[in-house]
């Protein structure tokens, strides 16, 4: 798997918010068939950071409805990156 695949989108939400502020963690949408190595790989090699832990967590997709007809959102992986002591948090939004 190259490392350019792995990573799908940073996740920006109040509770990964918090958890880069606090414990210096970031949260990514990730590739289904990615793993703990191939995620610390991926985020060493784009962000130039150092990782000292990895945690992935399946998610399953939601059953939607539109009117009468039901459909099914697809099943994701993401995964929670914590930097190593002393590194730069990564900010997405540098430019704004």
């Amino acid at each position: 798997m190259r490392v350019q695949d792995v990573i799908r989108r940073p996740l920006i939400t109040e509770k990964s918010t918090s958890q880069r502020d606090d414990t210096n963690t970031v949260a990514f949408e990730v590739d289904r068939k990615a793993n703990k190595v191939d995620v610390k790989r991926a985020v060493e090699a784009q962000f130039k950071v150092k990782v000292a832990e990895v945690r992935v967590a399946s998610m399953h997709g939601k059953v939607r409805r539109q009117g009468r007809f039901e459909g099914r959102r697809p099943d994701w992986k993401k995964a929670y990156v914590r930097l190593a002591e002393g590194e730069k948090t990564i900010e997405f939004f540098e430019g704004v």
